[in-house]
């Protein structure tokens, strides 16, 4: 009856050496039930029914020490070699963070493994990802029963978006690239070269892969885009056993958030250490220009978008495009706006801001005055169609015909934002040739 009140068994191994090797006194039982249960409240209670027994006239005194020699008796039990447990737990000790900038996802790193969060897989999203990697090193340690448990380094990967191409590229991965919907897309000689050799497979439209083709592949996991919550597609890609990881490196909010989206890579291919040091690199280049750019003498004036349907679209206040500027120090004339995504406009409310603007810096796909003029007549009343100061970042194409600046700037803001400075404030990178921006043709 007395041991119903105290049904223990897996006696920690740190508890049953002391109570091995002391006598069972007050304090030390107390110290034991504290540690089983993990309640101080609890042990007090139960040793004060423990004392209560002990003491209990009516109780035969026999029955206390025969409580006493079974669980003496226990605890030698539990003193034999207990088999070490071959799983990871997921909830110990502390962790250190390796994000900095990018708000839309974080790595956690344990001793054993490292935590994956993705937080924003796409705009206003409820729920996060989130991933166990574990290095193939402490692979027989991996919990089964957990479906988001992910062996690294990655070797087979299916990509969705051609940002993620440098990323893969500058971490000499692109061997690992094994799918990609509309190949057609890519830009890099690296991986074009690699598809015309059969190495990375058409998988389909971004919105509607060939799923069957995916599956075949049997990557080790797909680097997802979405605009919105997880598609059938994706649902059924996951069901196959195949991680869907998404990236959302498009929604960060600043140049150096969106670069830093390279350590998710990093951790997939169990290249932390690289792909820190590539970013950090990439953090220095960038914070040198902005300090370069403040001993501008001039903050001239900007402007940007195109007209489509009859509407002005632009960059809001708060956005990727117009944190660029700012650091260039130049003065974006929608700088003050909110709003992280596009601002559309009607044609005339931005001519009445900006006709006099200094420069007209990315105008869609135009890369002449003579195009841009056949465009809408309307473009030719800005100053800067009349003073030859439009600059685009279209010119610069890979074999089909890709923009190169969707592909490479997310990774290389340093180079966009000295490419700004350099025509806005070319007295101060005198030896700099701009790598994306150029002026229009005539």
């Amino acid at each position: 009856m007395i041991l119903t009140r105290f049904p223990f068994v897996n006696i920690s191994t740190s508890l049953t050496k002391i109570l091995c090797k002391c006598k069972i006194k007050k304090d030390v039982f107390l110290l034991f039930v504290e540690n089983y249960f993990k309640n101080r409240k609890l042990a007090k209670k139960i040793l004060m029914h423990f004392e209560k027994y002990l003491s209990d006239s009516k109780t035969p005194k026999k029955n206390g020490i025969l409580f006493l020699f079974i669980l003496v008796f226990i605890s030698f039990q539990s003193c034999k070699k207990q088999p070490e447990t071959s799983k990871i737990s997921t909830e110990n000790s502390a962790f250190k963070s390796s994000v900095t900038y990018a708000k839309g996802f974080d790595i956690q790193v344990f001793r054993d493994y490292k935590k994956l969060i993705i937080k924003s897989p796409y705009p206003n999203a409820e729920n996060q990802q989130e991933f166990i990697l574990i290095s193939k090193n402490n692979s027989d340690k991996i919990d089964e029963k957990n479906e988001n448990s992910i062996v690294v380094p990655l070797t087979k990967i299916v990509a969705t978006s051609t940002t993620h191409i440098p990323m893969i590229e500058f971490l000499g991965e692109e061997n690992s690239l094994i799918g990609f919907p509309n190949t057609d897309f890519i830009s890099s000689v690296k991986t074009r070269a690699l598809i015309k050799d059969g190495a990375v497979k058409d998988i389909g439209n971004e919105q509607d892969f060939n799923t069957e083709v995916l599956l075949s592949l049997q990557p080790d996991a797909v680097i997802g885009f979405t605009m919105g919550n997880t598609t059938k597609m994706y649902n059924l890609i996951s069901k196959n056993g195949i991680p869907v990881i998404f990236n959302g490196e498009w929604l960060e909010e600043t140049p150096l958030g969106r670069a830093e989206w390279i350590k998710l890579f990093g951790a997939l291919f169990d290249k932390d250490k690289e792909a820190d040091s590539i970013f950090t690199a990439i953090e220095t280049k960038y914070k040198n220009a902005i300090q370069i750019a403040k001993n501008a003498k001039t903050i001239p004036t900007i402007m940007t978008g195109i007209l489509y349907k009859d509407k002005w679209n632009l960059p809001a206040g708060e956005s990727f495009t117009a944190q660029l500027f700012k650091d260039a120090n130049t003065n974006y004339i929608w700088g003050e706006t909110t709003g992280q995504g596009s601002l559309v406009l009607s044609f005339e409310s931005v001519i009445d801001k900006a006709k006099t603007a200094d420069f007209w810096l990315g105008a869609g796909y135009f890369t002449s005055f003579s195009e841009l003029e056949k465009g809408n007549i309307h473009y030719t009343k800005f100053d800067a169609f009349s003073n030859k100061k439009i600059y685009t970042f279209s010119k610069k194409r890979g074999e089909n015909g890709g923009v190169l600046f969707f592909e490479l700037a997310p990774l290389q803001p340093h180079l966009v934002l000295q490419d700004i400075i350099k025509i806005t404030h070319p007295e101060l990178l005198p030896d700099y040739e701009p790598f994306f921006l150029e002026k229009f043709d005539l």
